[in-house]
């Protein structure tokens, strides 16, 4: 029996469980559920150690061959290391090397970062609200109504758009939130019963 034939098997009898177990109240079930959980967190803990090694590796390679953007990976290799080994030296206390760098750094970092998110939002949304067909004028719409509604004009304009906001953001827009979420809901059906049937082996 080869590997791949293994992990198959594996891939299958494990889903089946998860799959069932939501229907058996059972002590021994119970059980198994919570060991596999365990076992979860332990394969969550080695895959993140193989992909901080996997990304080290590959800037250090980036590194010896040394051209015009090694500085990045050079800040790269230089930040993983500075956190690993400040951790285990220092621990990750409040007063620690590693917590200091992660709320004077990394911290700003990540604001900065998702600040730029607002003007990539504005930008996609100056280009999806451009008036082409029927559907992009009511989503033209009713952007213009929920923004207006929900900012300091809405009374100053009508002092019924104020609720004709919240009537489009608690009835359509949960609508087609909820629709969105079936169609997720069903995709991950049919992927795990590919998975579950040995049609999807890309994780081999």
């Amino acid at each position: 029996m080869t590997i791949n034939r293994v992990a198959i098997i594996i891939a299958f009898v494990t889903g089946i469980f998860m799959l069932v177990q939501y229907f058996i109240d059972a002590v021994v079930v119970n059980n198994l559920y919570k060991t596999l959980l365990d076992y979860y967190q332990i394969i969550f803990a080695i895959t993140m150690i193989v992909g901080g090694l996997t990304l080290l590796r590959v800037h250090l390679r980036k590194l010896v061959r040394f051209d015009r953007h090694s500085i990045f990976s050079l800040a790269t290799v230089t930040a993983i290391l500075f956190m690993v080994i400040s951790s285990i030296i220092f621990g990750t206390g409040t007063n620690s090397p590693y917590q200091w760098a992660f709320n004077n750094i990394q911290a700003p970092m990540q604001a900065t970062t998702f600040s730029l998110l607002a003007f990539f939002v504005a930008s996609a949304a100056y280009r999806g609200f451009r008036v082409r067909s029927k559907p992009a004028a009511v989503l033209a719409i009713a952007a213009l109504i929920v923004l207006l509604g929900r900012s300091i004009f809405g009374e100053m304009i009508s002092e019924h758009l104020p609720s004709l906001a919240g009537w489009v953001l608690n009835n359509p827009s949960v609508a087609a939130k909820r629709g969105i979420l079936v169609g997720i809901g069903l995709g991950s059906v049919a992927t795990a019963l590919r998975v579950i049937l040995g049609i999807e082996r890309s994780y081999l």
